[in-house]
């Protein structure tokens, strides 16, 4: 799926809140154009007393917008000693920014047979993301996919500064398919579709972009989440920069 002419965009809500609110999503991601479907049921918080997700319950609501819509899910997993749950789920484990140095979960999700989904950490250098990379693959996880999601530098006026400049790096030095997040690279959805369009330009073989159907309302990162609407004129707007440069949506 990742890594053709075509791009992949992976879109959803940040986490799963409700079974309404996640199948509502699913149905209009999916009508935008989207081909793969994201949603948290496990949410690794900086804050303990933040919304953690609704776990197993989560995963049960995933499922069931998968069987609705046909979008293969991918979500994260946070340890190993949720990977099995997970790895039953989902069509693809995501590994989030704050794991990509945990190699023991890193080598497990390789060992699981499932496609990996691996975000670049918030601090980590474009040679320690391949490393982290090498580590799953070395397990035996073939189908891996790497994701720029911004990184921590001196700038505060967006969340990360999105660093679109490793695409071509990380192309270069390896076989991998890379996809953008512009949603966490940003931290504020008015910024989304410009950045999601420069990531095309440059050679991103697709897209991770959070959606949600209030965004004032979300348990979590309501203020980079597009609304169903805007997630649908962004796709529109991709088609001629894809097509700019050999791709399409």
């Amino acid at each position: 799926m990742f890594g053709g002419p075509k791009l992949v965009l992976v879109a959803g809500p940040c986490t799963v809140e409700s079974r309404e609110q996640m199948l509502e999503i699913a149905c209009a991601v999916k009508e935008a154009g989207a081909s793969m479907l994201r949603g948290g049921a496990y949410k690794p918080r900086s804050s303990p007393y933040a919304f953690q997700g609704l776990c197993e319950k989560g995963l049960e609501i995933l499922a069931e917008a998968r069987a609705q819509t046909g979008l293969p899910v991918v979500t994260e997993v946070l340890e190993c000693a949720q990977l099995e749950r997970v790895a039953a789920v989902a069509d693809m484990i995501q590994i989030g920014s704050r794991n990509m140095h945990n190699t023991v979960l890193l080598r497990a999700a390789g060992a699981s047979g499932k496609p990996v989904f691996l975000k670049r950490g918030m601090s980590a250098r474009s040679e320690e993301f391949l490393l982290a990379a090498e580590y799953v693959l070395e397990a035996g996880g073939s189908d891996l996919v790497l994701c720029e999601r911004g990184i921590r530098t001196f700038e505060t006026a967006t969340r990360f500064t999105l660093d679109l400049s490793v695409v071509p790096f990380l192309k270069q030095r390896s076989w991998l398919p890379v996809v953008v997040d512009p949603s966490h690279g940003t931290g504020l959805a008015s910024l989304v579709p410009s950045m999601a369009r420069a990531a095309v330009a440059c050679g991103a073989d697709g897209l991770m972009v959070e959606v949600h159907g209030r965004p004032d309302e979300a348990l979590c990162d309501g203020d980079q989440s597009l609304t169903p609407e805007l997630f649908y004129r962004m796709v529109r707007d991709l088609r001629a920069v894809a097509e700019a440069v050999g791709r399409s949506v």
